[in-house]
């Protein structure tokens, strides 16, 4: 696993200065692997959305490392020159909604990001009907999104999310919404494109229908990580 998948490694990120300062993450050390998914839980102000801003570098650390593959993206300072390309290109994000865009199709919707990157367009959108086939979608292709049924609209939001072959994905609350049957299809999901992309997954929920599937899980606690085994419970 070493120079695999994410490493985080003593991150901390304090808010404000002198006395009202709030010290939101105090030590936290991670490692995903590459195909593999893990939870990252814990109460309400415990530090998840700080650590997954930080992870997704949209905000900035205070102090720490984050290795992303063999690179150190983050060391007592940012390694990378351009944060909105290292988001664009190996992040993938997936969310409790889906966010897509309501006047372009499912392909296009897809297919923007490599687009953006600089991908032709015919290369961009075959990479897009790609994953679409492989998330069993691709007969909504030309659809509209208002067209999608709510687990269609995650099917292609997490094709979006991996679109551009990116080492990590941080999925936030992504089966929040959903009842059981369609919260255990979107892990199975996720499960399967970590396996067959070789990305690195973290899954923040509270969502207690999801949590006995996880191998591993990180507990977050007054802004530090416990890891403890999961259940990695088989689907039926």
């Amino acid at each position: 696993m070493q120079g695999k998948g994410i490493r985080i490694e003593g991150l901390s990120k304090r808010y404000g200065e002198g006395d009202t300062a709030v010290l939101a993450l105090k030590d936290v050390n991670m490692h995903v692997a590459p195909g593999e998914v893990v939870g990252l839980i814990g109460p309400s102000g415990s530090g998840k959305s700080t650590l997954l801003k930080c992870l997704g570098a949209v905000i900035d650390p205070t102090a720490g490392r984050m290795v992303l593959g063999d690179e150190a993206i983050y060391d007592q300072g940012w390694k990378v020159r351009d944060l909105r390309a290292l988001r664009r290109d190996r992040i993938g994000f997936v969310f409790q909604a889906p966010y897509l865009i309501p006047f372009l199709d499912v392909t296009d919707n897809v297919a923007l990001l490599p687009m953006l990157a600089g991908a032709p367009n015919t290369q961009a959108r075959e990479r897009a009907l790609e994953l679409l086939t492989a998330l069993d979608v691709q007969h909504r292709a030309q659809a509209m999104p208002a067209r999608l049924s709510g687990g269609e609209q995650q099917r292609v939001a997490i094709a979006r999310g991996l679109v551009n072959r990116p080492p990590v994905i941080l999925a936030d609350e992504p089966t929040a919404p959903l009842d059981s049957e369609r919260a255990m299809a979107v892990i199975r999901i996720l499960n399967d494109m970590a396996r067959r992309y070789e990305t690195a997954i973290i899954v923040v929920t509270h969502d207690e229908k999801i949590i006995p599937t996880f191998k591993r899980i990180y507990h977050i606690r007054d802004g530090v990580t416990h890891e403890e085994a999961g259940e990695g419970r088989v689907f039926a």
